[in-house]
């Protein structure tokens, strides 16, 4: 039984969460049953466009392996099927024992990307707080947080989107959009059309370094030395914006001093580029000022130097003065909601959260705590054990680095719960699954900071028994007695109603507008009226902030692990998580027909070093590092495609396919604790 849907037949318009774009869709319903999903071509997101996953929710929502009933773990190491209320109460009493027994805080709660961030992020950080444990982790430990954390700390904001659309010159920096950020593309091909330049640093050839003007192609990890090395170029070349830098800034001149050592010359025995290029590079920025887009991907983050790079990257489009610029990077207004969270009312700091003592830029500027710590404490490491997990749509057995301590980690918890839409790697090891619902299955707000919009998704489908994030959350919370004074909302309506309360903009309007509205108009140089949101008001290239946790106040460059620590038994340089277009981290390669066009997972081999190895096309490769090994059939690419020594695993594969079982938990960014995932030395062998 997959319920119904909430009309019979006809139109329905919401939000996509297939990925975290969230394009406007209308969900064609024929028969009580989805039929198609189509793109809204009045949602500013997309336009109208969908990228393949979108329309595949169908797919998702109806697929023959989806969980609809609770599920207990036997004696035996299988699952038999409960009933939603038993499970439930059986969930509340051992909750409830283990905080008795352990204390609150050994208890934590793990959210993942299947079900969504933003609001229903929310949820879980609310109920770990109520209950008395500051213990929320989610897969932003490797992803995202990271570049918010940088440029934080450089400028106060960060923008997930900036102004493609009237920029001059865009950069993307180990970012691949037409694969990853599919809304990004009509703005960039709007800017192109009006004569923008596009430049893409990445060492593989990908489908935006074959749109570009100039492509880039540095040894991976040494993007902060070509960052600096533009500055220098700006700096030197006298066109940077002084205004901006004199009157809005700080630490310039420490930052000016130590670009000097980036020469082109030395930049290019760093990181491996062509002098003339580097020249180039920097010249189509000069051309471009102020209106110059920097757009760093998620690869960046996954260097053990990963915040300095990206904070040295927002520092070029500083000296750019595209801070808060049409054609920039503007500085999103909030809508002014209320907030779920509770780090006000039970800040639970006297209760060390894991992770914050290690990484206290993370859990200050962000309230994460760090996977990597927490698995270790799982373990029996850190200033106390992690007995008890709930996990929403996160599938970290698969997903977190070096998986199989995770998934050790996992198996000797006293309680682990996971809810999720099928049966992954992770709910494999659980004593209790419950199904949860999709994005189809509630309704939430959605927020586009760079459009200053807020829309709201619907409901779409009901099916008996599957409880929305909200509803699970709130019945927990009232069954270990402190939902009446956290969770009194019956529905998630009455949610969204009092979120929006102080904003001036009502529940109806939204209802009424199923495209969303346009809460403030975008204005631009707001720093010249109010200060920045950081320490000393000021866009800072040097930070007392970070001086003071003893960390180094400049961005500075630090040379990649695999270069600093070179092993002639792992000559080769693995890259993970290069994407696919239909498939998102470990999810959708459960849908047939995306299976079909990515059958199984690959280890992509520049054609040079296959011949070296004797390696065929499709033959079986064993690819180890020092964390484990895997073997997985060759895809032998064309010349050029990669740079030499390079090989590249898509990450999100189940099972011996899964290239998490080489990667490093320990090899972390002394700021925010994202581990290496992109620059491992590996061996290869037939």
């Amino acid at each position: 039984m997959y319920g119904q849907t909430v009309i019979d037949s006809g139109t329905i318009p919401t939000v996509c969460r297939q990925c975290d774009m969230r394009c406007g869709i209308e969900v064609s319903v024929k028969d009580r049953r989805i039929a198609h999903i189509a793109g809204m071509k009045a949602h500013p997101q997309n336009g109208g466009r969908l990228c393949p996953k979108g329309p595949a929710a169908v797919d998702t929502a109806y697929h023959p392996e989806r969980l609809l009933r609770p599920l207990k773990k036997n004696g035996g190491g299988s699952f038999d099927e409960i009933s939603l209320e038993e499970a439930m109460a059986e969930i509340a009493d051992r909750l409830a024992a283990v905080a008795d027994k352990h204390g609150a805080r050994s208890i934590a709660a793990w959210h993942g990307e299947a079900l969504g961030f933003a609001q229903q992020e929310m949820y879980p950080r609310r109920f770990v707080h109520a209950l008395g444990s500051p213990n929320f982790l989610s897969v932003n430990s490797l992803c995202y947080v990271s570049r918010y954390i940088a440029y934080r700390l450089v400028q106060g904001y960060w923008n997930p989107c900036p102004d493609f659309r009237n920029a001059r010159c865009i950069v993307f920096w180990g970012a691949n959009p037409p694969l990853s950020h599919v809304t990004f593309m009509g703005p960039v091909e709007e800017a192109r059309r009006r004569g923008a330049r596009l430049v893409v640093i990445d060492p593989r050839s990908t489908e935006i370094s074959r749109k570009a003007d100039l492509h880039l192609r540095p040894v991976p990890g040494t993007d902060g030395a070509l960052a600096w090395g533009l500055m220098r170029r700006l700096i030197e070349s006298g066109r940077y914006d002084r205004e901006f830098v004199s009157r809005y800034s700080v630490g310039f001149e420490d930052a000016a001093a130590y670009a000097r050592a980036f020469t082109i010359e030395k930049v290019s025995g760093m990181t491996g580029l062509p002098a003339d290029q580097i020249e180039e590079c920097g010249r189509l920025i000069n051309d471009s000022l102020p209106q110059t887009v920097n757009y760093v991907g998620v690869s960046l983050e996954h260097q053990e130097n990963g915040v300095n790079t990206v904070r040295a990257i927002a520092c070029l489009g500083g000296l750019a003065g595209a801070v808060d610029r049409l054609g920039g990077d503007p500085w999103p207004e909030p809508l002014g909601e209320r907030s779920l969270t509770l780090y006000d009312e039970l800040p639970l700091l006297d209760e060390q959260p894991i992770g914050a003592a290690d990484y206290p830029v993370l859990y200050e500027l962000y309230k994460e705590c760090n996977t990597m710590k927490a698995v270790g404490a799982m373990l029996g490491g850190g200033p106390y054990p992690l007995r008890a997990l709930v996990v929403s749509g996160g599938n970290p057995v698969n997903t977190n680095p070096n998986t199989s301590r995770v998934a050790e980690a996992f198996a000797g918890l006293e309680l682990l719960v996971v809810r999720e839409l099928f049966l992954t790697e992770t709910a494999a090891l659980a004593d209790y699954v419950l199904p949860a619902a999709s994005f189809l299955e509630r309704s939430e707000l959605h927020l586009y900071a760079h459009y200053q919009w807020v829309s709201l998704s619907r409901r779409v489908l009901q099916i008996p028994g599957v409880l929305d994030e909200y509803s699970f959350w709130r019945d927990l919370a009232h069954r270990l007695g402190f939902g009446a004074r956290y969770f009194a909302w019956q529905t998630e309506e009455q949610v969204n109603r009092w979120l929006l309360e102080p904003t001036g903009v009502s529940l109806e309007a939204l209802e009424q507008h199923p495209e969303g509205v346009q809460y403030k108009p975008v204005r631009h140089e707001k720093h010249r009226n109010r200060p920045l949101a950081t320490p000393s008001g000021k866009f800072e290239f040097s930070s007392q902030y970070l001086k003071t946790l003893g960390y180094p106040a400049l961005p500075v460059y630090q040379e990649p692990y695999h270069l600093h620590n070179r092993s002639a038994e792992f000559p080769y340089l693995l890259i993970s998580g290069a994407r696919k277009r239909e498939y998102l981290h470990s999810r959708y390669r459960n849908i047939p027909r995306f299976r079909r066009l990515h059958p199984h997972p690959e280890v992509e081999l520049d054609p040079a070093d296959a011949a070296a190895l004797g390696i065929r096309a499709g033959e079986r490769v064993r690819v180890s590092s020092e964390i484990g090994s895997t073997v997985l059939a060759a895809r032998i690419l064309e010349a050029e495609q990669t740079l030499p020594g390079l090989v590249q695993i898509t990450h999100g594969w189940e099972g011996d396919g899964n290239v998490n079982r080489l990667t490093f938990d320990g090899i972390t960014d002394p700021i925010s604790g994202f581990p290496l995932l992109t620059s491992v030395p590996v061996r290869l062998q037939r």
